[in-house]
């Protein structure tokens, strides 16, 4: 999960022991039951993941797009990291970005909220709302789909539609008859932890304004740029800048907490409809991107156009499944397109986070990149259904290197926010390139990850003294050197298809060093103080937020971070049979994380964590030591049960794709174990058929005969009608297309992916 802080939680207890328990079944929902048959996006329900911990986006948006246009609840905690939690009735106004599914809360930029009556400019509150322009609403008179979003407020009976291109976010607001309806700017309100620093709004002319909205929060230094085209002419504007919390202001253009008023009179059902460019370089470059991808006023169009924009992306993977497998799926491949998300203008422009203005690069270039998360399973997912996409991504990360001297960490609206451990862009540069992608400088990609590996901050220059990071001289020691051994052999594997000897030795030697804290005795990972000393006392059970040596986990999550060295890890634990018990064991033990423990330890079988990153991979290490049906019973049952239709059907933060991507593999039948080998691990499938599109035309017909939740077992495979007994496939293999047919039965196979032979392996 995304970092969160243990001052941020203010979520009340209720609500947390309450979520999911009674939200109402899907069917209460209304969802895009009106699409076409022929498209998938009626499978898409975008208020899973809405409730519990999920943290999802909901609202108007476009794959990949800069905008995510949706509502803002008053409300404010770890729950409400999107502006939304499925909980609330509230709503504030529609801000045109959103993060989804992170652990921290940020971004929510330029909220419009329509109104009748007096002008409020304020939030108001709840049980006071006439101190404010807060409104109710229900989920009965809510709608959500891909690319369109409808609520009613019933405090000024005013019906909000949404709907998105790439960087403009389009509003329709149906009006009662009034000679006092607005629409109120707030360029003061953020979501988490946002806080705008200066703020600026001003008429352009008879139907157009124009203004900035510069914040410090998670982003540190977030600059954007807007303009708001009405279809109306307006009959009045004023800015205000807030004084105090008791509302009162002055007139002003410029500020901290600045909020405009547009006023019209409106007819009884009159529509008036608004267009918000947004830009990161500057309130000209908002203007063009209207004028380039909403030229008009047309709002049924774009929700068409995005709905359309959508169900391409879906096309992508044709799945036979049952309804509700279909929904879980479907709406998990939506998920992993929400970003990483366009930040530049329509004409290429983008300000880098050396906060210059580069001028149409030659790439799209992309922001929000989740990469502690991502790398393990979102962007592998990226080179078979997004290989378009993968040079835009490199090639991005690889500008942010030359810009601030390393590859991204968690990068955010031009600012490197250096969340979570590791320099986990590593392996998604080094997986493109190793799978063949050359949309992007393979030279400067080998200098970017040499060069972030060979820094000496969070520990990494005792990493290069030592080969491990003393317990006592960094937090979270044993995270950042687990995953920097992760990062250190991908490195490695980049250095020998490049005929670098010296550096693969090198990188291959620094990708052991996990085993410099495993500690035999005790059978776990554990905070090393010296070569012959531990951090006492240990308990592998304990997991303390953000002060411990693991990142939001224990001992007994973290033992398995070795994706890297699956062999080697067998080794350490004292062999097969023994590496298979221990695993085993992982699923069944049982034990108290303490008080403070981090609320991303979710999705608990015994002390498997599904719902944190970490573990993804942990499932498919029995195929490993020969027994694939182990892998399967797990598989399968986190599918079925840690993945449904409700509001609270992702089983913690979804992490901007990392969760939906996990799904998405295992739904078909295999994983990225390894994030940069370029191999697949069979697991379940849990389908009865897919069809891939892949790059160069080709097609992969995916087929699991006899499926069913009882027959969750592969008997037997065939690729292109030959036997194949292989527990994994490579990329490559796939990429050829064809037909790859599973067997399935109730029982496990005593034969097949057993065989050494027959294993996944870590180099191949």
């Amino acid at each position: 999960m995304a970092r969160i802080n243990c001052q941020f939680i203010l979520v009340a207890a209720f609500l947390v022991c309450t979520a999911g328990i009674f939200a109402p079944p899907a069917s209460s929902r209304k969802t895009a039951r009106n699409s076409p048959e022929a498209s998938l996006t009626r499978y898409v329900d975008p208020y899973i993941g809405t409730d519990f911990h999920g943290h999802v986006f909901l609202g108007a948006n476009v794959p990949f797009g800069a905008v995510q246009l949706g509502p803002v609840n008053i409300t404010e905690g770890w729950d409400w990291c999107s502006g939304y939690h499925y909980s609330d009735s509230t709503i504030v106004g529609f801000a045109h970005t959103h993060l989804s599914g992170t652990g921290i809360g940020d971004l929510g930029d330029v909220t419009v909220m329509p109104t009748t009556g007096p002008v409020r400019v304020t939030e108001g509150r709840v049980k006071h709302p006439e101190q404010g322009l807060v409104s109710l609403f229900s989920h009965q008179e809510e709608q959500a789909r891909p690319g369109y979003y409808a609520v009613r407020l019933q405090r000024y009976n005013i019906k909000a539609e949404l709907t998105a291109t790439e960087r403009v976010g389009f509003h329709q607001y149906t009006f009662p008859k009034s000679d006092a309806s607005h629409l109120i700017f707030d360029l003061q309100q953020g979501i988490g932890w946002d806080l705008a620093t200066d703020t600026h709004m001003e008429q352009l002319n008879d139907s157009t304004l124009v203004g900035y909205r510069h914040s410090r929060g998670w982003a540190a230094d977030q600059r954007l740029w807007f303009a708001a085209v009405f279809s109306k002419p307006i009959r009045g504007f004023s800015s205000v800048q807030v004084l105090d919390t008791l509302g009162n202001t002055r007139p002003a253009a410029t500020g901290n907490r600045i909020k405009g008023v547009v006023t019209f009179a409106t007819q009884a059902g009159e529509k008036v409809q608004l267009k918000v460019g947004i830009s990161p370089v500057s309130t000209a470059g908002a203007l063009a991107n209207i004028q380039a991808e909403i030229p008009h006023w047309n709002f049924e169009r774009v929700v068409a156009q995005a709905d359309a924009a959508w169900n391409r992306e879906l096309q992508k993977v044709r799945v036979q499944a049952d309804e509700v497998r279909l929904k879980t799926f479907y709406t998990a491949l939506y998920h992993t397109m929400i970003a990483p998300s366009v930040f530049n203008d329509h004409n290429g422009d983008y300000r880098g986070t050396d906060k210059q203005v580069h001028k149409n690069p030659g790439f799209t270039n992309l922001t929000t990149f989740s990469l502690w998360d991502t790398y393990r399973a979102a962007h592998p997912l990226f080179t078979l259904l997004q290989p378009e996409r993968v040079n835009d991504m490199v090639s991005s990360m690889l500008a942010i290197y030359q810009q601030q001297g390393k590859l991204p960490v968690w990068h955010l609206m031009g600012n490197e926010t250096n969340c979570m451990v590791g320099y986990s862009a590593v392996p998604v540069v080094a997986d493109a390139y190793l799978k063949g992608f050359k949309g992007f400088d393979a030279a400067l990609a080998y200098e970017a990850v040499k060069a972030t590996a060979m820094r000496d901050e969070f520990g990494l220059k005792v990493v290069k003294e030592q080969g491990f990071i003393p317990a006592d001289s960094e937090v979270e020691s044993v995270s950042k050197g687990l995953e920097y051994a992760i990062d250190d052999w991908c490195i490695a594997q980049m250095a020998r298809k490049m005929g670098n000897a010296d550096d693969y030795a090198y990188f291959s030697k620094r990708a052991k060093n996990y085993a410099n804290y495993f500690d035999k005795r005790v059978g776990f990972m554990r905070g090393r103080l010296a070569q012959n000393k531990w951090r006492v006392p240990f308990n592998p059970f304990t997991s303390v937020h953000e002060k411990s040596d693991f990142t939001e986990g224990n001992a007994w999550q973290y033992t398995w971070l070795v994706p890297q060295d699956v062999e080697g890890l067998i080794s350490l634990l004292g062999g097969e049979k023994r590496f298979s018990q221990k695993l085993d064991s992982l699923f069944l033990a049982k034990g108290s994380m303490g008080k403070e423990a981090s609320p991303d330890i979710s999705g608990l079988i015994g002390m498997y964590a599904h719902g944190n990153e970490p573990g993804h991979h942990i499932t498919y290490l029995y195929s490993y030591v020969g027994q694939p049906w182990k892998t399967a019973d797990k598989v399968r049952f986190i599918t079925e049960n840690f993945y449904t239709t409700r509001p609270d059907g992702i089983i913690g933060n979804e992490d901007v794709g990392q969760m939906s991507a996990w799904h998405v593999f295992s739904t078909l039948g295999f994983y990225p174990l390894n994030p940069a080998n370029g191999t697949y691990v069979f697991g379940s499938p849990a389908i009865r058929q897919a069809t891939l599109q892949l790059a160069a035309g080709k097609t992969l017909t995916i087929e699991a005969k006899n499926n069913s939740s009882a027959n969750k077992y592969i008997q037997a495979v065939t690729l292109n009608g030959r036997a194949y007994t292989k527990s994994y496939i490579t990329h490559q293999e796939l990429l050829k297309g064809g037909t790859l047919s599973f067997e399935m039965g109730p029982k496990p196979s005593k034969t097949w992916g057993v065989a050494q032979a027959d294993r996944p392996k870590s180099v191949l």
